[in-house]
């Protein structure tokens, strides 16, 4: 409002103006807002900037720090007085610093953001990898006025990666040292790596052999067997295992195993696999089996034969025993030693009986060698057998203390458990001492491995032994000629024992008594 006069300057009124301001205070108002608004974002930012494990910084177009969060200070150790622009260059390490500053120097040229990684020296002197990246700011005409970016440590996750690059690279060299082929494959079964080997055996670089090169090795009647058993290994995650003729670089057909398996880690999941060159050994195995066979069946015409000559011989034994006893019965002798001489007869007889009985005895138990085992209960073997003993018992009046309780079960044969039992103690009655009762005493424990094992322990003559505790006893080998017998029995506990991977150990001292030890299994 203004006041109105007339030429004497005399009051005429009011002169008022009224102007629509309304745009402009919206436009305040505004404006006023934004700035409260930019001034709460620059607080959060700051916020945000000083509490995230990076470093954060802005630099203007000459290179110059406008900005620097204080983990800078934190990291590097250094004053909130520093100054910067001169200080930042020589705490990164020497064999980057030209790098680095070449780098953000182009970028700045070049107007555009960087990323590089260089080691910056920590608070205790320490060089730390760190990884730098920037963005430009544009004004317009979109030139660059500032960057900014952050820097984070990546030194674990570099030593980490450089490790694993190490151990990768070790790995392959070893692969490729190693006189096999190794081959890895991805999760669908596709191979990507080869060793050298295998170029070297199969004649083929890695790009000719491809991703599925083995199969096309195989001899053509086995390829799609083999690949067939690859596709079901890969769907099911099933470890893979084969035995195939795989061609040479030179044409020749050779046996190999191939295996692979599957790895699951980190970095996903992959196939390992190789391909083991078994011609000799599965050649020899041809070889060995075939001459096994031939020793089997060796065996076995040998012992029919042993059994038929045994029970052929048995009558012209009974023959000359009954011509005997009717020369005995009807003829007479003026010799004064008529009567040692027809004991001499009789008892080359009865030993020729006791052998002859002895032999099929014998064939009979090692064709009972590889009988099935079942489980059977110690202490009712052992009756069944002193049963058989009653009358070898009752007249040496012998005592047996049986002791089953720490392992009464055993899982054998049932004929080879009863040949074992019989024959140790048939002959710790057959060989007692003439001056005492036989006292026998029979234990069945666990060993230290906890295998079962059994020990018969008697006060008979005892026996000469040679040097260590597990003799070899060999067949019609006796030490007391004096005492009836065919020197088989210790023998054939010896077979039967080592055919099921145990063995017998003895210990004996002559005129005391004798042990036996018998370990069942290794």
């Amino acid at each position: 409002m203004e006041p109105l006069q007339d030429e004497d300057e005399q009051p005429l009124g009011l002169l008022l103006f009224a102007v629509d301001v309304t745009g402009q205070e919206e436009a305040r108002q505004r404006a006023h807002e934004l700035a409260l608004e930019t001034r709460r974002l620059d607080a959060r930012l700051r916020v945000l900037t000083e509490t995230a494990p990076q470093i954060t910084f802005s630099i203007d177009s000459e290179g110059r720090f406008e900005y620097v969060s204080p983990q800078w200070y934190y990291f590097t150790g250094q004053p909130p007085t520093t100054d910067l622009n001169a200080i930042w260059p020589l705490l990164i390490h020497p064999d980057d610093r030209l790098r680095v500053l070449y780098q953000s120097e182009a970028a700045r040229t070049q107007g555009i953001g960087w990323s590089f990684e260089y080691r910056l020296r920590r608070h205790d002197g320490q060089y730390r990898w760190l990884l730098s990246r920037a963005l430009p700011e544009l004004h317009a005409p979109d030139k660059p006025v500032f960057w900014h970016g952050a820097v984070t440590e990546i030194h674990d996750q570099r030593e980490l990666a450089e490790a694993l690059r190490r151990g990768e690279a070790e790995l392959r060299f070893l692969a490729d040292s190693i006189a096999q082929l190794i081959w890895t494959a991805s999760a669908e079964g596709f191979i990507d790596y080869y060793n050298r080997h295998t170029a070297e055996y199969t004649g083929r670089t890695p790009e000719e052999l491809g991703p599925t090169g083995w199969v096309g090795l195989l001899d053509t009647s086995e390829q799609a067997t083999a690949a067939r058993r690859w596709v079901q290994c890969v769907a099911s995650g099933a470890d893979y295992e084969g035995l195939y003729r795989m061609r040479r670089h030179d044409g020749v057909y050779r046996w190999h195993i191939i295996r692979a398996r599957r790895l699951t880690d980190t970095r996903g999941l992959r196939w390992f696999g190789t391909c083991t060159d078994v011609d000799d050994q599965h050649r020899l195995r041809e070889v060995l089996q075939s001459q096994y066979d031939e020793l089997a069946r060796t065996n076995r015409d040998l012992d029919t034969f042993v059994y038929t000559a045994s029970h052929d011989l048995k009558q012209p034994l009974f023959n000359l025993r009954g011509l005997f006893d009717e020369l005995r019965r009807s003829a007479t002798f003026d010799d004064p030693e008529q009567k040692v001489i027809l004991d001499m007869v009789d008892e080359a007889l009865g030993q020729l009986d006791g052998t002859l009985q002895e032999l099929a005895a014998t064939v009979q138990d090692q064709r009972e060698l590889s009988a099935p085992t079942e489980a059977l209960d110690l202490s009712s073997i052992v009756e069944e057998i002193l049963l058989g003993l009653r009358t070898q018992v009752q007249e040496t009046e012998a005592t047996i203390d049986i002791q089953t309780e720490a392992a009464p079960a055993l899982v054998y044969g049932r004929a080879n458990l009863r040949s074992v039992l019989h024959n140790l103690l048939s002959n710790a009655l057959k060989f007692a001492h003439p001056e005492r009762a036989p006292h026998i005493v029979l234990v069945s424990s666990l060993s230290p491995s906890g295998q079962p094992q059994l020990t018969l322990q008697d006060n008979g003559v005892g026996m000469k032994l040679p040097n260590g505790t597990t003799p070899a006893f060999h067949l019609f080998e006796r030490q007391h000629p004096r005492v009836p017998g065919a020197g088989v029995g210790l023998y054939l506990v010896q077979r039967i024992l080592d055919s099921h991977g145990g063995h017998l150990e003895v210990s004996s001292t002559l005129g005391e008594g004798t042990t036996f030890t018998v370990y069942w299994f290794e």
